[in-house]
C-alpha cells in the first residue's frame, strides 16, 4: 500500500460510520471520519430519550465489540433494550474515544460536496486515478482514495404534503409543525400538554409518538391526540403485534390498536395533507374537503437522502427509492419488511464511481425497510473491498428477526415511496410504563 496515499474518508460518526471506522482499523487502512456535529452520533442524540426495539445483542458492531473489548470494556446485558441516549453513552462515545479511532475524527466537519480533484462529472480521461475531493463547510478540503458516506437521512425528512412536495401553507406554518419524535413527555412536554395534537404518519415514528400522547393526555386533562393516515386502515401501523420476532416492536402495535379502538387516540384514515392554515393560536389542516383544527402537528411522514452533496460524481441511483440501482428490488418495501431484505454488501452498492460508497440508512434511499445490523454489514463488506478482501466483502450473512412489517407505513397504490419511519429503529419499551418514544426499523 503506498503510505502517501490519501485515507479513506468516512462521512458520519453515527453506528455505522463509526463501524466503518472499526473495520478499517482492523485493516490497517488509513482513515478520517468527519462529523458535523460535536460529538459523535448527533442524530442518535437527538432521539436520545426512545427507547429501541431491538436489544443491545443486535446494536453492537462486530470490530467495534473487539476494539472495545481490548480496552476492557464490559458489554451491556444482550438481551436489555437501551434507549438512544444510552447507545451513545454506553456503546458509540467509549468508542469514538478509543485511542485506535479518537485522533482520526474530526467533529464539527460539515461536509458541503464530494468530487473528484480536477474533474467533473462529464469527464472520463483520468478520472479513476483523481483521488476524491471532499469540501468541509468553511471551505476546508480533504483529499480521499474512497468515501464511505455514512451521513445518514435524519437532517432531510419529508414534507407533510401527500404529493410529495409541501402542502399549501406548510412553510408559513411551520411554527406550528414538529419534526418527527419530539421529547412528548419530557423536554417538550410543555408544548403538548393540555393541547390537541395531530400527528401525521403511519410508521413507529408515528406509532410511538401517539402512545406518547396518549399516556400525556392521561396526566394532563384537555389533551388531546388525533392520528391522520393515507391508507384505508391501520392494519400495517398495527404490525404483527404478538406474532413480532421482536416482542418489543409487536407490543406497539398492540397497545396502539387498544388507545384507538378505546377513543382515546382518534384516527382519521384516508387522509392525504393538502392545505395548512393558521387560525390564532390554532391550525387548520386539510385534505381538501375534511379539515383538523389542532394546535400541534407532528411530521412523522419519513425521511430522504440528500443526493445533493455528491451531484459531481457518477451515481446509478435508483429512480425511485434513490438507492443504488441494484439494491432497490432487494429493499423495495413493496415486497420487503425490514426482516426479509436479503443480506447485502459491496457489489449492490457500488457506482459506476468506483470507491464512493453509501452505507447504512442514506444507502436505502427512500425505503424504509433499514436495520442498523445490515448497516454493520454493509461497513464491514465495504471495507473488505477496499482492502481487497474480496473473498470476506461477498460474503455477506446476517441473521434477522423476522415476523411483523418493519414500515408499517409501505406504499399504498398509487401513493409516492419513503413515507413513515425513522431509521435507527428507536421505539418503546413496553416492559415499563415509560413510554417516551419514537419509532423506526434499525435494529
Amino acid at each position: 500500500m503506498d503510505i502517501d496515499a490519501p485515507p479513506v474518508v468516512v462521512v458520519g460518526a453515527g453506528p455505522v460510520g463509526l463501524a466503518a471506522a472499526a473495520h478499517l482499523h482492523e485493516r490497517d487502512l488509513p482513515f478520517t471520519v468527519v462529523e458535523a456535529g460535536d460529538g459523535p452520533a448527533a442524530a442518535v442524540r437527538a432521539w436520545g430519550h426512545v427507547r429501541l426495539f431491538s436489544p443491545w445483542r443486535h446494536n453492537v458492531d462486530a470490530a467495534a465489540r473487539r476494539l472495545l473489548a481490548g480496552a476492557g470494556w464490559v458489554e451491556p446485558d444482550q438481551e436489555a433494550l437501551p434507549t438512544g441516549a444510552q447507545l451513545v453513552a454506553d456503546y458509540l462515545q467509549p468508542l469514538a474515544d478509543l485511542p485506535a479511532l479518537k485522533p482520526h475524527i474530526r467533529y464539527r466537519a460539515r461536509v458541503v460536496a464530494v468530487t473528484r480533484r480536477g474533474v467533473d462529472r462529464l469527464r472520463t480521461a483520468g478520472r479513476e486515478s483523481a483521488p476524491f475531493l471532499v469540501r468541509l463547510a468553511g471551505g476546508r478540503e480533504l483529499l480521499a482514495r474512497a468515501v464511505i458516506d455514512a451521513s445518514g437521512t435524519w437532517h432531510t425528512p419529508n414534507v407533510l404534503g401527500a404529493s410529495g412536495i409541501p402542502a399549501h401553507g406548510e412553510t408559513a406554518t411551520a411554527r406550528f409543525v414538529e419534526t418527527a419524535l419530539p421529547d412528548v413527555l419530557g423536554a417538550d412536554r410543555g408544548r403538548f400538554a393540555g393541547r390537541r395534537t395531530l400527528v401525521v404518519g403511519a410508521g413507529h415514528s408515528a406509532a410511538n409518538t401517539l402512545l406518547a400522547l396518549a399516556d400525556l393526555a392521561v396526566q394532563a386533562p384537555g389533551t388531546a391526540v388525533l392520528w391522520a393516515i393515507r391508507s384505508a386502515s391501520p392494519a400495517r401501523t398495527y404490525g404483527g403485534e404478538a406474532a413480532d420476532a421482536l416482542p418489543a416492536r409487536g407490543a406497539i402495535g398492540s397497545r396502539l390498536r387498544a388507545h384507538v379502538e378505546s377513543g382515546r387516540i382518534e384516527l382519521v384514515t384516508g387522509f392525504g395533507v393538502h392545505t395548512l392554515t393558521p387560525h390564532g393560536d390554532q391550525v387548520a389542516v386539510s385534505d381538501g374537503t375534511r379539515t383538523i383544527t389542532v394546535h400541534r402537528v407532528v411530521s412523522a411522514t419519513g425521511f430522504r437522502p440528500d443526493h445533493g452533496l455528491t451531484g459531481e460524481l457518477r451515481l446509478d441511483l435508483d429512480p425511485i427509492l434513490g438507492s443504488t440501482r441494484a439494491l432497490a428490488p432487494l429493499i423495495d418495501p413493496n415486497l420487503h419488511s425490514c426482516g426479509t431484505v436479503p443480506p447485502h454488501g459491496v457489489d449492490e452498492l457500488a457506482h459506476p464511481e468506483p470507491g464512493f460508497y453509501a452505507v447504512g440508512v442514506k444507502s436505502y434511499g427512500r425505503a424504509p425497510t433499514f436495520l442498523m445490523a445490515t448497516g454493520y454489514l454493509q461497513a464491514r463488506s465495504v471495507v473488505a473491498a477496499l482492502a481487497g478482501d474480496w473473498s470476506a466483502a461477498r460474503d455477506v450473512r446476517l441473521d434477522l428477526p423476522e415476523t411483523g412489517v418493519c414500515d408499517s407505513d409501505r406504499i399504498e397504490a398509487g401513493a409516492s415511496a419513503g413515507r413513515g419511519l425513522l431509521p435507527l429503529l428507536p421505539a418503546v419499551d413496553l416492559s415499563t410504563s415509560d413510554s417516551r418514544a419514537g419509532g423506526g426499523c434499525a435494529c
